[in-house]
């Protein structure tokens, strides 16, 4: 009895485990959601060099998870966002 519920606890773990590993892959030629439409993104707050580094993965996807329009749009973020840590950096801190 105790080795059919260790070989099904170990099945079940086993399959759970694969499951997450699955699902990152899809996740990683997944939209971006949060990026492209700021949809789904209540709990996330970036940096500005954190939201750069996620726009330029999601571009770096290209066609074949992205629209040509839904491309346009984020790289219109990435360079709203360049501006925005250019200003910052300027001596004075962010005043346009």
């Amino acid at each position: 009895m105790k080795k059919v519920l260790i070989a099904v606890l170990t099945a079940f773990a086993l399959s759970a485990t694969s499951m997450a590993f699955a699902a990152d892959a899809t996740h990683d030629m997944a939209k971006d959601e949060c990026m492209l439409a700021s949809k789904g993104c209540l709990h996330e707050v970036d940096s500005i060099q954190q939201k750069l580094k996620k726009l330029n993965a999601e571009i770096k996807k290209g066609k074949k998870v992205y629209s040509a329009e839904e491309l346009k749009k984020l790289e219109q973020k990435l360079k709203e966002a360049n501006e925005i840590l250019n200003s910052l950096e300027k001596p004075g801190g962010g005043g346009k």
